[in-house]
Parts: structure tokens; C-alpha cells; sequence
């Protein structure tokens, strides 16, 4: 029997009604949530994204700004846009688009933003929160597959999730948030030498490589739940996963498709991510 497609679409579209709640509730008092989206260059992807983040924004009720910068912007121009940012109170949520052009520090930009503001958890005193649990900001990508498991009824308490990646952005904080609820996790990578027979023990298999097709159906446990985190468009342009998906949903019991599911579940959780901002925001005003 074929795996269960989880329904991206109809995840995607419940969160997103319950955040336009929240934003009503927090704009109803005086406190609309506020997005502010910094790009530098020209860069084709990015546009896109950018575009539809702002879009996302508008359709829930949050106030949002697009900045689009040069290629030319120096690092200090854009540190002192974002201190701009930081120090205003219309704005809750500060994320610069990547990748940037090669002048610029990336790592040095995160630093500057607000951490409060920092609705993409880069700023290292989010992501060392993240490392001991404590409550805040969550990484977008792995908030949104925690999402996923979870609204569609996978338990994760006791089951061992196997995160293939270790990069910043998906595959250490989706291990920490797997552990937080309870899963026994173990993360492969490049340098790993038996892959095949770690993944074949996945109760949940996380995948987050960027590299097309890399799991086959036998990486996989039958009746595993199998997320694929990767975006590729290879020579034929038609975008792909990390996972081989007809082969995979063979044996799986649930699979989500590339395109259209961890991918709206991200930009949903920046949303979800600057709502709770502008709360915290809202109750710090109130007691001062």
C-alpha cells in the first residue's frame, strides 16, 4: 500500500487561519505584528521568496516592509539599516534574505539583529536557548516539520527520528527539536559510512541535504514517516526533493511531496514566529 501524502496545502492553510486570529487579537489592542525583509542584490530565488513572504504577510493581517538594496551596499550600511530596525517599535520581525553578496559578513549581519526580532533564530543567543529548551524562537524549517508530524497525528515521543544533514539552518536545530519532544534522534551526514543501515532504523526519517534523490527505497524502514526537507531543480528545471518519492512512498506509511508542503510550512512559521514576537512585545509594554 502506497504512503499517506501528507496535505501541505491543507496544514498550511489551518495554522495560517489560527495566526489571522492572533493578528486581529494583537491589532484589535493597538498591536498589529510588523515583518521587515531586507534584500541585497538581485538575485532570482530570492525575489521569489521575498515576494512570497510579503504576500503570506498581507494575507494574515501582519504589516510588512520589503527593503531591496543594492549589490553594492557596503556591510556597515546594512548593520545600521538593521539598527534602524532594532529600535523600532512598528517592526517585531527582522529577517535578511540570503544569500548575500560576498562582501558581506553574513554571520557579522545576524549578530546586530535584535534577538528578539530575530524571527529566522540565527542570532546565536537564540540558537544556544534552542540548545537548552528554553522558550522563544524557533528555527522556521524545523518548527514547521515538528508542525507537520504533529497535526497530522505521528507520534514522536519514544520513536527514533533519523535527521539526514547536519547544516545550521535544518539539520542541528531539527535534532534538538526532535529531542525536545522526546524522540531518541540520530543524525548522518557526508562523512557518515553506513547510512543506509542508520535510516533503515527511522521511525521518522528527516532528510535536509540538497541533494537530489539522494534516499531511495532502501534507505528506508517500511511504515516510516519520511519528511523531505530538500529543494533542487535539476538539468530538467523541475523541482525535486532530497527524496526519491515514488519509489519512497512504496514503502513508507507517510511522505510529504516536493513541492508543496515543508516549503509553505517555513514561510508559516516566520509568520507564526513574528506574531509571538509582537505578543511578547505587547506583554513587556504592558509591564513596564
Amino acid at each position: 500500500m502506497s504512503a499517506q501524502v501528507i496535505n501541505g496545502k491543507e496544514l498550511v492553510s489551518s495554522i495560517r487561519e489560527e495566526i489571522k486570529l492572533d493578528v486581529a487579537t494583537l491589532t484589535a489592542q493597538g498591536n498589529q505584528p510588523g515583518l521587515v525583509v531586507v534584500i541585497v542584490g538581485d538575485d532570482a530565488a530570492s525575489q521569489v521568496y521575498v515576494r512570497n513572504k510579503a504576500k503570506a504577510c498581507d494575507d494574515v493581517g501582519i504589516y510588512s516592509e520589503v527593503h531591496t538594496l543594492p549589490e553594492q551596499t557596503t556591510q556597515e550600511e546594512l548593520i545600521a539599516l538593521i539598527h534602524g530596525f532594532n529600535s523600532n517599535s512598528r517592526i517585531n520581525g527582522i529577517l535578511v534574505q540570503s544569500p548575500l553578496p560576498k562582501h558581506i559578513n553574513e554571520e557579522a549581519v545576524v549578530d546586530e539583529i535584535d534577538p528578539a526580532k530575530d524571527v529566522d533564530c540565527f542570532h546565536p543567543i537564540n540558537v544556544g536557548n534552542l540548545m537548552i529548551g528554553k522558550d522563544g524562537m524557533k528555527p522556521c524549517t524545523p518548527h514547521g516539520v515538528i508542525e507537520i508530524l504533529k497535526r497530522t497525528g505521528v507520534e514522536i515521543a519514544g520513536k527514533h527520528a533519523v535527521v539526514v544533514g547536519r547544516s545550521n539552518i535544518v539539520g542541528k536545530p531539527m535534532a534538538m527539536l526532535l529531542l525536545r519532544e522526546h524522540a531518541t534522534v540520530s543524525v548522518v551526514h557526508s562523512r557518515t559510512p553506513n547510512m543506509e543501515e542508520i535510516t533503515k532504523q527511522a521511525d521518522i526519517l528527516v532528510v535536509a541535504v540538497g541533494k537530489a534523490h539522494l534516499i531511495k527505497a532502501n534507505h528506508v524502514k517500511p511504515g516510516a514517516v519520511v519528511i523531505d526537507v530538500g529543494m533542487n531543480r535539476p538539468a530538467d528545471g523541475k523541482l525535486t526533493g532530497d527524496v526519491d518519492f515514488e519509489a519512497v512512498k512504496e514503502v513508507a506509511s507517510a511522505i510529504t511531496p516536493v513541492p508543496g508542503c515543508v516549503g509553505p510550512m517555513t514561510i508559516t512559521m516566520l509568520l507564526r514566529n513574528t506574531v509571538d514576537a509582537a505578543s511578547r512585545a505587547a506583554r513587556a509594554n504592558v509591564s513596564v
